[in-house]
């Protein structure tokens, strides 16, 4: 029978008075409580002891049934658990009855059986108790009134007692049920059944979408057979809840037959409402089920070894920015022969972003979803047959210690699933590179590498200031350039031109065994055309092997010795390799040296070496091929500075390490720590702060940019270094007359950033950091010269070829020189680190080290060779025989003094167009 319209309002009166009069009296008891608190209305009088005794008890009574009630329905023990499962199969049993009960239509009031009714009505009792507890426990109880599950209880609970009563069963809201689906990813992961990321994902969309369907079809049952109230149920028809939820799957596909339709008012306003949501629940949440589905299957397959073919393992931070530098740095390389394979292994899925970047380098990478710390997922990637695995970290992230440790942890896995894994990791703080050095089976001879970002970035900004430009020429020599430019001035020429020069490593002739070093370097400058600037020397007694950059006399070359030069090709580094004495000594034209059919070259390998009796016309032979440029003549002993570094006494030494002038390892002055807060004397964007700290003293002023994260705007990262030398560089000084004249003449040679005097004003010469190297140009425009090159090609920009701006892009460029060539990135290390030898380096900065070298071993590492910028009007170079050219220069300062010269600091153009007397760095 049709119920009638005041039986349909008793049952939805039931739950709207419910839940108002609830909601207004937990207002007023919240207001109430407010007041007592605030003018003490219930403390007069005054309690007597026994009362106050008795209140103790129940406020303690009160607490501890409080912490019972939260134990009992917290997901945390057994008890809350079994009692959620609980709750959800009884609310999906009730909205199953629910279902059997929407064979009549909604409007009518239908004596079911009294069977079905006793047991909804047993299950909304449990409802009203578990709804009960809840109360109880929560703290804000308006807030918990208001939630989701407790409106569907008002909603639903009230409306069954009332059927109960009548002996009248109305569907009414009991469709609300549904939304106890979405506690269906909860109850899974109590009952086991997920168990991993992929699945929850899969199961919280699952619930989402059909409870949208449900609640959805729910509501056109509902109004579509009772109709609309202000027309008192003329315009209702028939509509089975089948139908209702066919009418809801056609409008979210966006199908509509005609079939079936909604004609009250109400429905067709929701199914307006319900087909924007329909598309916003398309776009959003289907391709998140369809990759959730197919993802796993797409990413979780094994890479197949195919004999032949190369390929390396990249794991760690797996983000667009991270793999988009990496792809461009490392096949972009110039020493990639052969076409290796890149496996990136990522612990989570690739967002469309990075997808993209897969599909455009589809030749050359692929993902696989997994972790390095899983013996199953280094399986799957074969990391065993791969030439190398290299571990990639964010600089940018907001832990740098947890980043770090994350990574270490990765090479303790790889290192224990396959300990001849050759490894390069990317680290972010120095002091972490103890715990790689510790692990057993980390090899630095196999290829096993740390880049320290920290380490490379402050020790190329120290070097920087020492040697202004150096860090220009370091970046050039061991950074691919990616863009080609065009030079407009002469300047630019031959900046374009150096910039093709590169490291590389080579073994050197056997015809250059016993020679020293100096005399390789000028017979490799000279006839070869090529720069010796450093070798590999092992020692013959115990075979330790040390990196020297223009070692002194006392060293010689062995046999096997690797040399590395500054050279164009690795074609061109050859010809050290391959030069005879023999054979090429009357060869003018280095391009023709190539391999030769004597008798000392087929033995080269071997450890036989020339006959005692050829040795002393081999020797002389030798001998003139090194004096074979004679454009500069060798100064007289009394002026030659012969570099005498070794020679120190070893009590100086002894009393300087008992002084405590120097660290554990006597290479480095030792001083006490000094927190950042007492050292930092006010702020860069403060002129008056500035003159305070005797700025117009400083030989260099080094910028740093400020630790933000570069995905947020990588056009304003570097904004506050920007504005400091904005502030810093309009920043004129007047000089004085009583300054130290030594200091005016450094401060002359030093300025990079413009010309340090003009008139009786000096500007402050600056090294900036930046995180952006595109921002490069607003440097251009402080330094006064507006960039001439477009944006590919920055690194030819004015402020980088005179030195005054550091890239941070050229740290994540030296993985592929790792890769290729570990020696290089040695070198480079060495140069910024002031020489300190990978087994040295746990002692270097340890005050209670225990340092185990002989002194002999420190005095040679304290006679190392240090970098300098030389002038040549103003120095020893002052006394050169002849300098017009630079080979000139390059011979007369080796010969006479030791000093190894790799380059000049020039002025960029003559006066007439440079008139802020910039200076380039010149590559050679």
């Amino acid at each position: 029978m049709a119920c009638p319209i005041e039986v349909q309002k008793a049952f939805f009166l039931s739950s709207i008075a419910t839940f108002l009069v609830g909601l207004v009296i937990l207002y007023i008891g919240r207001q109430v409580r407010i007041l007592s608190r605030k003018y003490d209305f219930f403390r007069w009088p005054p309690p007597s002891n026994r009362l106050k005794f008795n209140r103790s008890k129940m406020y303690k009574f009160h607490t501890i049934f409080h912490e019972r009630i939260d134990m009992l329905i917290s997901g945390q023990t057994f008890v809350g658990r079994l009692l959620m499962i609980l709750v959800f199969l009884l609310s999906i049993a009730s909205l199953v009855i629910y279902f059997i009960s929407s064979s009549n239509p909604a409007s009518n009031c239908s004596s079911t059986d009294t069977n079905i009714l006793l047991v909804d009505l047993a299950f909304n009792v449990f409802f009203a108790f578990y709804f009960g507890l809840r109360f109880l426990a929560s703290g804000d109880k308006i807030k918990f009134w208001l939630e989701l599950n407790s409106v569907v209880d008002i909603l639903t609970i009230p409306p069954t007692f009332i059927s109960f009563y009548l002996h009248i069963n109305w569907l009414g809201l009991r469709f609300l049920r549904s939304f106890k689906l979405l506690e269906l990813p909860i109850v899974l992961q109590y009952l086991r059944i997920i168990k991993s990321g992929s699945s929850a994902k899969f199961y919280k969309i699952v619930s989402l979408i059909s409870c949208t369907w449900l609640t959805a079809a729910g509501f056109l049952h509902l109004v579509e057979n009772t109709g609309d109230p202000w027309l008192k149920g003329r315009n209702s028809h028939i509509l089975s809840y089948f139908d209702a939820f066919y009418l809801v799957m056609a409008t979210t596909s966006t199908v509509g037959f005609g079939d079936v339709v909604a004609r009250t008012t109400l429905g067709r306003a929701f199914i307006m409402f319900f087909i924007l949501l329909s598309l916003i629940l398309f776009a959003n949440y289907v391709p998140k089920l369809v990759e959730t589905l197919t993802g796993g299957q797409k990413y979780a397959a094994s890479y197949k070894v195919i004999r032949g073919r190369k390929f390396i393992v990249v794991c760690g931070d797996i983000s667009v920015d991270t793999v988009t530098s990496f792809l461009r740095n490392f096949l972009g390389h110039r020493s990639r022969e052969n076409n290796n394979e890149i496996i990136f292994l990522g612990e989570s899925l690739p967002s469309p972003e990075l997808e993209i970047i897969f599909k455009l380098y589809l030749a050359y990478a692929h993902f696989y979803h997994g972790s390095a710390l899983k013996r199953e997922d280094l399986r799957r990637v074969a990391v065993e047959s791969s030439e190398a695995c290299l571990i990639l970290a964010n600089p940018s992230c907001p832990d740098s210690h947890m980043e770090d440790t994350a990574n270490i942890m990765r090479v303790l896995s790889i290192k224990n699933y396959y300990p001849k894994t050759r490894v390069i990791i990317q680290i972010i703080q120095p002091q972490n590179k103890d715990y790689l050095l510790k692990i057993p089976h980390w090899n630095r001879t196999s290829g096993d590498n740390i880049i320290c970002f920290a380490e490379l970035k402050l020790g190329l900004i120290a070097q920087g200031c020492l040697v202004p430009g150096l860090a220009t020429f370091l970046i050039s020599l061991f950074m691919e350039q990616t863009g080609k430019a065009i030079p407009k001035h002469p300047w630019q020429e031959l900046l374009v031109d150096g910039l093709s020069n590169k490291i590389f490593t080579h073994f050197l002739s056997c015809d250059f065994e016993g020679m020293s070093f100096r005399e390789v370097s000028r017979l490799c400058f000279v006839k070869l055309r090529l720069m010796l600037i450093a070798i590999e020397y092992k020692t013959k007694e115990n075979g330790f092997r040390s990196l020297m950059l223009n070692p002194p006399e006392m060293i010689k070359v062995n046999r096997n010795t690797i040399g590395y030069f500054i050279a164009k090709s690795l074609h061109e580094v050859k010809r050290a390799f391959l030069y005879c004495v023999n054979c090429h000594s009357d060869v003018n034209s280095p391009e023709i040296i190539g391999h030769c059919a004597c008798r000392s070259k087929k033995e080269q390998k071997s450890h036989s070496s020339i006959s005692p009796g050829n040795m002393r016309h081999f020797h002389n032979k030798r001998t003139n091929e090194i004096n074979i440029f004679d454009s500069t003549k060798i100064l007289s002993k009394q002026t030659a500075l012969t570099p005498d570094f070794i020679m120190r006494d070893t009590i100086a030494f002894d009393r300087d390490m008992k002084n405590d002038l120097f660290d554990s390892s006597g290479l480095f002055h030792w001083c006490t720590p000094i927190l950042l807060e007492n050292a930092i004397l006010g702020s860069a964007h403060s002129q008056g702060d500035l003159k305070s700290v005797n700025i117009e003293k400083c030989s260099m002023c080094v910028i740093l940019s400020s630790p933000s994260d570069l995905s947020n705007n990588q056009r304003t990262v570097d904004g506050e270094a920007i504005l400091a030398t904005l502030n810093i560089g309009t920043l004129r000084l007047e000089t004085n007359k009583t300054l130290n004249t030594n200091l005016l003449e450094k401060c002359s040679r030093l300025s990079s950033y413009s010309s340090p005097f003009q008139g009786n004003f000096r500007r402050i010469p600056i090294l900036i950091e930046l995180k952006n190297a595109s921002n490069i140009k607003f440097i251009d425009q402080l330094c006064g010269m507006n960039p001439d090159l477009p944006e590919a090609n920055l690194y030819f920009s004015t402020s980088f070829s005179t030195g005054a701006v550091f890239s941070c892009d050229f740290l994540e460029s030296l993985f592929a020189t790792a890769f290729y060539n570990y020696h290089v990135l040695e070198l480079l290390q060495m140069l910024v680190t002031g020489g300190v030898s990978y087994e040295m380096e746990p002692y270097v900065g340890n005050e209670n080290a225990a340092f185990s070298e002989s002194c002999f071993s420190v005095l040679i590492t304290r006679g190392r060779c240090k970098l300098g910028l030389l002038s040549l009007n103003q120095t020893m170079l002052l006394d050169l025989p002849a300098r017009d050219t630079f080979g000139e220069v390059f011979c007369a300062s080796l010969d006479n003094f030791g000093i190894l010269c790799l380059g000049l600091y020039r002025l960029i153009d003559d006066e007439s167009r440079n008139p802020l007397h910039k200076r380039k760095v010149c590559y050679f």
